[in-house]
């Protein structure tokens, strides 16, 4: 297990395609197809996330032996793939950790309580759903832990891409309702309440269905355009692959 290296923690949590509200809907996707799309938005992440210098990387899952076995492909392909610095990066700065099945909120929450307790000072989570937040985004993210006690990354629908905490997780996610509407407001309500200072990143989206998906594949044409080859390499591939099949 690698050991706590710095003082920042992008902690990745693999989501289920149906949780609290929220899923991963995109018509004709689905079965293998659908399961061969979150696995690259998994890698796409953790790559994005190893990019940021300064932050170690945890993966958390359910303790089940299809996401057990999803993340011994992702580990095997990165640690077989990767090169150079981020192969080294990712030797000495990623890491898994296994955890119970429960409702989203508490596995947010016990992420948070996870990281602290291993001496994290900024931890930053976010799910397996947002393959296009780029690196830049998450040290942007990272920078803002550091000069405040919160950041949050809202969605369009008013709910979050990215949260993170610095010092001590102080609010307690689990006890709000994460399939509200209002989830985005009432936990940053909650935060100023006990007079915390929070930042706030762009608004962005989660890849939840057709239509964020037809949007992420645009990103991904732009930035191929911009030359920018790495961002979503591996959704690209598997887009890709799908694309074919369906036509």
């Amino acid at each position: 297990m690698a050991q706590k290296k710095n003082d920042s923690v992008i902690a990745v949590c693999i989501q289920e395609p149906f949780e609290d509200g929220s899923s991963m809907d995109f018509g004709v996707i689905k079965g293998d197809a659908l399961r061969f799309l979150h696995q690259a938005f998994i890698t796409d992440t953790i790559n994005h996330a190893l990019d940021v210098t300064g932050a170690d990387v945890r993966l958390y899952y359910i303790d089940q032996a299809d996401r057990r076995r999803l993340v011994k492909i992702v580990s095997e392909y990165l640690g077989s793939k990767l090169d150079g610095k981020k192969a080294t990066a990712y030797k000495n700065r990623f890491d898994t950790f296994k955890m119970k099945k429960e409702r989203w909120g508490l596995r947010i929450e016990n992420i948070f309580v996870d990281c602290f307790e291993a001496g994290y000072e900024h931890v930053l989570v976010i799910g397996s759903r947002t393959p296009t937040v780029r690196a830049n985004k998450l040290k942007r993210a990272i920078k803002a832990l550091k000069e405040s006690d919160a950041v949050f990354g809202p969605t369009p629908e008013g709910r979050y891409y990215v949260i993170g905490m610095s010092g001590s997780y102080q609010i307690p996610l689990s006890s709000f309702d994460w399939k509200s509407p209002k989830i985005y407001s009432e936990v940053s309500d909650s935060f100023s309440s006990k007079d915390l200072a929070w930042s706030e990143l762009e608004i962005w989206y989660c890849v939840e269905d057709p239509d964020h998906l037809e949007i992420m594949v645009r990103d991904i044409n732009q930035w191929r355009f911009e030359g920018d080859d790495h961002t979503c390499a591996e959704t690209e591939v598997v887009m890709e692959r799908i694309l074919a099949k369906l036509a």
